[in-house]
């Protein structure tokens, strides 16, 4: 409990994953328009996914002024759907891996390729080409893991041999006009993870495992 200025005791409300998110959202933002550098940034995300409070994570972001037109719409519709030619159409491992992160766009038919190896996809800041992108994740001793965000329907199909597929993508409803995602998923020898949310760090899971600990301590 905190004090207000009258003296009255008011609760520090605790944040939720959505709050930390949408302060992460608003630090990196501000990176890009050069507001933090990178040690700032890392350093501040740090704390974000660290704090148990709302008033922690505002401390955060209280020099950096008002949200900007970009960062409101992003929290408001979800992913951006940009009609028009371009976008990545392979993503092919072979030995090998690769990663997709941050700002990209997808074709709206795009095919992942794993053999003895494997590739890492964030949809969290991903551009879409079109409202129904069809993604077919093949892998063969190798797999993928696969991030998507909120206000994206996933529809998501699984066929394993001697391996085997997770879908991760909770309860949660999203907009009747959200842009949809069909993924199928075949893994022979191998096998793939698909789950909403934005690809955390090592550091960024250590953090919200401590966080939540010693919310299960604080409880009992």
């Amino acid at each position: 409990m905190t004090a207000s200025e009258g003296g009255d005791q008011v609760p520090d409300l605790r944040a939720s994953d959505g709050d930390r998110e949408r302060t992460a959202l608003r630090l990196r933002s501000a990176a890009a328009r050069g507001q933090l550098d990178v040690e700032e940034l890392e350093e501040r995300l740090t704390a974000a996914f660290g704090s148990r409070t709302r008033r922690e994570l505002a401390a955060l972001t209280a020099d950096l002024g008002e949200p900007d037109d970009d960062e409101l719409v992003a929290q408001a519709t979800g992913p951006a759907v940009r009609l028009g030619e371009g976008g990545d159409r392979w993503v092919v491992s072979v030995m090998s891996g690769n990663d997709r992160t941050g700002h990209w766009r997808l074709a709206p038919r795009v095919r992942v390729i794993n053999v003895m190896g494997g590739s890492d996809l964030d949809l969290s800041e991903a551009e879409f080409s079109s409202p129904v992108t069809k993604m077919t994740v093949v892998s063969v001793m190798g797999g993928s893991d696969i991030y998507v965000p909120d206000g994206l329907h996933v529809e998501a199909s699984r066929f394993a041999l001697m391996g085997g597929n997770d879908v991760k993508l909770g309860p949660q409803r999203q907009p009747e006009d959200a842009p949809v995602l069909r993924v199928r998923l075949i893994s022979i020898m191998g096998g793939s993870e698909l789950t909403r949310g934005r690809k955390k760090s090592r550091k960024e899971k250590r953090l919200e495992q401590e966080r939540r600990k010693a919310l299960e301590d604080a409880d009992q």
